[in-house]
């Protein structure tokens, strides 16, 4: 049996080196170890977004040692490359955050050209941090041969003096009560010494946990993958099955346009609405979506939400990291609690060649007795926590994260400001009070450019006490709490009505109206409007590029030729 396995052709491009024409092709090969018998075995990339500048990536090329192991075994011929990486906790708060939107879809072209340019047969993409990870699996839509996502896997929390579980979030916030007198510098940077003990991606459910949870029950991961932290034995048998796995993915031609269906990505949805996912979620979803050609848009999302509770008691709303999750029984178990209500679609293809339902069949429930995960009966929300907002303010959409709210309502005074840096200064010099509304705008996709989270204004705001809704063109961390509202399209570079909006215009946000309006005419509008100058957009390198091709964020901030004309060449 073996010997006929082997000596199937399971080649989908890499045949293109065969015969005697190709054999300047062959001899460069052969300069990078490979031998006669070797050009009859599929080609499979290993891509990891390895780099020494993030704990969430800094352990991957180890990783991608070990899932070049496992295609080794199945007799394939792995093939390493490395793409760039930018790291948004590190980026946050200073001008390396434009750049980090931007290299998802640079990270998605890059891998792309290696595969293709390289006649790659299959790949695997080991990934460990917000944008890498849909970046990849964007990648993985694209070139649309056999491959499966990694997750490089959770941080382990660190700890306060006191022995509380502390994260990088927590050393944002202390920020805010240090400036308001409750902490002194010492104990901020106690807090910042041992707020991240290792490798791994960033501990609560925020944007990379709430990828990989989508990932991985969209059928991309393997089962298990998403919940095993970075620093475990699970966390390198993921790895090295992802290898194996990759080998019968080729044998039985599964690709993942076969994988990213419509009913595929309404289980990502319901997964990260059930674990009070990060807003970026939106925005990743969409862009996978649309290079999937998968039609999904953004009022999908509040039709799920209407009916998946949140029930997740996760930071940065609740109290537990990640680790916590994967200690009871990890995403797996929370799949099977929603499968097992009607919640998930169970027949999705996934990367195992069986449905989510058959992975599922063997696996443990959540462990007894444990409190990470709510009932349906006692929800930590009756439904989900990220609803999709529009009105005058945001005629095409604005996202708002409203876990762990009990306010349902907030009408105030605008405090329009232009940049996050202004915002931080006058919250830091207390001209921000309980009420206000806080604008930041001319940050969206193209203003930003690149749409820069605003984690460190929002976290001072929640570090310092003050009551206020927060709203901006930009985008918000998956760490950011409070009552929050990002992804405002159109954008105020685009001429949308938030460029119009002035301080003490009195602004409405309803999560229950789903409604986020301004109290001003639209005679009054149009006459602000007639006034309006926009900045010019950025005009060199990359940022440049991407302010001119990239589209609204309520569309997923894609940069591949949005406009598609349907009957063109697929």
């Amino acid at each position: 049996m073996e010997n006929e396995k082997n000596k199937k052709d399971l080649r989908i491009n890499s045949f293109v080196y065969d015969g005697v024409v190709k054999s300047p092709n062959r001899a460069m090969l052969r300069a990078t170890g490979m031998h006669d018998e070797d050009f009859k075995k599929p080609m499979v990339g290993v891509i990891s977004t390895w780099a020494e500048n993030t704990p969430c990536n800094i352990h991957l090329n180890d990783l991608a040692a070990i899932a070049k192991d496992g295609i080794k075994k199945q007799r394939g011929w792995p093939i390493q490359f490395t793409t760039v990486t930018v790291s948004d906790g590190i980026a946050m708060g200073t001008p390396g955050m434009n750049y980090s939107l931007p290299s998802r879809d640079l990270i998605a072209d890059s891998i792309e050209v290696a595969v293709g340019g390289q006649n790659l047969d299959a790949f695997i993409s080991i990934g460990g941090c917000d944008k890498n990870m849909p970046g990849s699996v964007i990648a993985m839509a694209n070139a649309n041969i056999p491959s499966i996502f990694v997750y490089g896997g959770t941080i382990a929390p660190g700890q306060d003096e006191d022995g509380n579980d502390i994260d990088l979030v927590s050393v944002f916030e202390a920020i805010g009560k240090w400036n308001n007198g409750e902490m002194t510098e010492e104990e901020v940077r106690a807090i910042e010494c041992n707020a991240c003990p290792g490798p791994g991606a960033c501990g609560g459910m925020y944007t990379a946990n709430t990828m990989a949870s989508a990932i991985e029950t969209m059928g991309l991961s393997l089962p298990g993958s998403s919940s095993n932290p970075a620093a475990t034995g699970d966390k390198l048998k993921d790895v090295f099955e992802a290898g194996e796995a990759i080998i019968g993915l080729i044998e039985k031609n599964i690709r993942p346009r076969d994988i990213i269906t419509r009913k595929a990505l309404e289980n990502a949805v319901v997964i990260t609405m059930a674990l009070g996912g990060s807003t970026n979620a939106i925005l990743h979803l969409l862009a996978i979506a649309h290079a999937a050609e998968v039609d999904f848009a953004i009022e999908d999302f509040n039709e799920i939400q209407k009916r998946v509770p949140h029930l997740a008691d996760l930071k940065p709303s609740g109290k537990y990291v990640f680790q916590d999750l994967y200690n009871v029984g990890g995403v797996p178990a929370v799949q099977k609690y929603l499968l097992d209500n009607g919640l998930l679609h169970g027949d999705c293809l996934t990367v195992t060649g069986k449905t989510l339902a058959e992975n599922l069949e063997n696996v443990a429930p959540l462990a007894e007795g444990q409190d990470v995960i709510m009932s349906l009966e006692n929800p930590k929300r009756k439904d989900g926590p990220l609803i999709v907002l529009k009105g005058n303010l945001a005629p095409d959409g604005a996202v708002v994260k409203v876990s762990g709210l009990k306010q349902r309502r907030h009408e105030g005074p605008a405090k329009v400001f232009n940049t996050e840096e202004a915002a931080i200064e006058a919250t830091l010099n207390g001209e921000i009070v309980d009420g206000d509304v806080v604008v930041v705008r001319f940050v969206g996709p193209k203003g930003g450019p690149g749409m820069p989270e605003m984690l460190s204004l929002s976290s001072i705001i929640s570090g310092k006490g003050i009551k206020v809704c927060l709203i901006t063109d930009g985008r918000f961390s998956g760490g950011s709490h409070g009552f929050v509202v990002g992804h405002i399209a159109p954008e105020a570079q685009d001429g949308g009505p938030i460029a119009l909006l002035e301080t003490d215009d009195t602004v409405i946000i309803d999560q229950d109206t789903r409604e986020l309006t301004m109290k001003v005419s639209d005679e009054e509008l149009a006459k602000r409007r007639e006034k309006l100058v926009l900045p010019l957009l950025k005009s060199r390198g990359v940022l440049g590029k991407y302010a001119h091709i990239v589209s609204s964020a309520s569309k997923g901030a894609v940069t591949d030729f949005f406009n598609r004309n349907p009957f063109e060449e697929k």
